[in-house]
């Protein structure tokens, strides 16, 4: 059985943290309003599924750019915090 076919689960890890990074980068502009919550929630589930969608070698563009924008999602509000 070859792994990664296309009727896998694992082929939705480079969608779901595509759609969960750019949700936290949202979460990030509106940080006042909504909270740091919720961006640390999408940007620590964006850079999980990258880091799994990476591991399979599955969509590594949509990874790719789930991990940087996951990352910002979580890198911002602990070094606003830090300041």
């Amino acid at each position: 059985m070859a792994t990664g076919s296309a009727d896998s689960p694992a082929t939705l890890y480079g969608p779901v943290s595509l759609v969960l990074g750019t949700a936290a980068s949202v979460t990030v502009v509106f940080a006042g309003v909504l909270g740091m919550a919720f961006s640390l929630l999408f940007g620590s589930l964006a850079v999980t599924f990258a880091l799994l969608g990476l591991g399979r070698g599955l969509n590594r563009v949509q990874c790719g750019i789930g991990l940087a924008t996951g990352s910002l999602g979580v890198l911002y509000p602990v070094l606003l915090v830090a300041a």
